[in-house]
């Protein structure tokens, strides 16, 4: 990676990192035409409040200093009472992860908060394109927070403390398939949590961070910090945009890995888009997000713009669909998040059934997995899927990875996309 604005924000964060415990930055280094490349930057002082979500307790926690207090039991209610309201800040950064609707079946439990969501009193913009620095809503020298810094480290001395083997997944695949076949849902995403233990503070999770946005830089790629808990996450995928009265979401279902051959990696990408199992994967998730999009839609507005198209990264290629709306009155950007989550590529569909066979299949909890992150205002959004993400808590170091399963799937074949989506991952922290 070659991006100096890149570098200055690595060495700016690390900075902030030293003096405060809650700190965002969404990363837009690696972004294209239709994420945007420039970074986003902030962080919150000793007294200003943030909210966390437990979905085991069902509690909205503020925290403000060293105090925490409960203040209410819905996520979502606390959001819209707080976001752009008098005193309180108009754009709010953070994530909601896969069981913060109270309303849907979930495993919970996990040392990391279900959602997090920090007020922006403050941020610095990074434009990645002609490096340029704006400082937002606050007079600062930001060169006076910036620290020098070496190359990030190499490695780090973990252990293996939770993963799936081929018989472990190929009998949760079975009973999949049995639920498949049973009729009780289209397709499933099946998915599983490889868990790490090792090495503790936010310094090494940034450390690992700087060499995951080296190694799979992405367009929704960020380093979210709140008092012992980082998300580190490098995904491809976008969740949800909400602006000028439209949402649109960029659902993805269908990936391959790049070949170093051109010809080879030609016809991977021609595959992908043409094979039959991954274009109704992607189909049946298109459809499930039409339906949602339209829970929050102007009746006979939503469209689909582009339907079954390959993109490519430099790892993988994948099929992408757009799902797009126009917002009916009375709706913001928080009703359009609690609407589409969990996303529909990563539940299958329909929606609540698939949620149930998960519940019932997979044998950990999601947590921050599968959820979205990014930023809220009250009308407009910019979110990304929870996907290749590490979330680092304590000394436990998690990621989640899986894939959409439906009865032509093959048991093999779904287990080596899953460690393909796992490859990256694994190589920031040096393995």
């Amino acid at each position: 990676m070659t991006d100096r604005a890149g570098h200055w924000v690595e060495a700016f964060v690390a900075g902030l990192l030293r003096r405060h415990d809650r700190v965002w930055w969404l990363d837009g280094a690696a972004g294209r035409s239709w994420s945007g490349r420039a970074s986003l930057v902030g962080w919150l002082e000793d007294d200003e409040p943030s909210l966390t979500y437990d979905a085991t307790r069902g509690e909205v926690v503020e925290h403000r200093g060293t105090s925490s207090a409960v203040v209410g039991d819905d996520l979502f209610a606390a959001l819209r009472s707080r976001i752009g309201s008098p005193g309180w800040p108009r754009r709010w950064f953070g994530w909601a992860g896969y069981a913060s609707r109270s309303d849907l079946p979930a495993l919970v439990g996990g040392g990391a908060p279900d959602a997090c969501w920090l007020p922006a009193p403050r941020w610095v913009l990074v434009d990645h394109v002609t490096g340029i620095v704006r400082p937002r809503l606050f007079d600062l020298d930001v060169d006076d927070i910036v620290v020098p810094l070496d190359q990030p480290t190499a490695g780090f001395d973990v252990t293996l403390d939770a993963d799936w083997t081929v018989a472990a997944y190929r009998a949760a695949f079975d009973e999949v398939q049995d639920a498949l076949r049973a009729g009780h849902t289209y397709e499933v995403n099946l998915t599983y949590r490889h868990r790490l233990l090792g090495v503790a503070g936010v310094e090494s999770a940034f450390q690992a961070y700087r060499r995951l946005r080296r190694v799979n830089p992405a367009p929704y790629a960020g380093f979210l910090h709140h008092r012992g808990t980082s998300l580190l996450a490098s995904s491809p995928e976008r969740f949800a945009r909400v602006g000028d009265g439209l949402v649109d979401t960029r659902p993805v279902k269908g990936t391959v890995a790049r070949a170093a051959d051109p010809a080879v990696d030609r016809e991977r990408a021609r595959s992908l888009g043409t094979e039959p199992r991954t274009r109704a994967e992607n189909l049946i998730v298109c459809d499930l997000l039409r339906n949602d999009v339209a829970t929050v839609s102007r009746p006979g507005s939503v469209s689909v713009p582009r339907l079954l198209a390959v993109e490519t990264l430099p790892a993988l290629h994948q099929l992408v669909s757009t799902v797009r709306g126009r917002l009916a009155d009375g709706v913001g950007a928080v009703e359009v998040l609690r609407a589409l989550l969990p996303g529909g590529s990563m539940t299958g569909a329909p929606k609540l059934r698939t949620m149930q066979v998960i519940a019932r299949v997979e044998d950990s909890p999601r947590g921050v997995y599968s959820g979205a992150f990014g930023w809220l205002e009250p009308d407009a959004a910019d979110l990304g899927m929870v996907i290749r993400s590490w979330v680092h808590s304590g000394t436990s170091w998690t990621a989640g990875t899986g894939g959409g399963v439906t009865v032509l799937s093959d048991p093999d074949q779904e287990y080596a996309e899953t460690r393909l989506k796992l490859d990256r991952l694994l190589a920031a922290l040096g393995l």
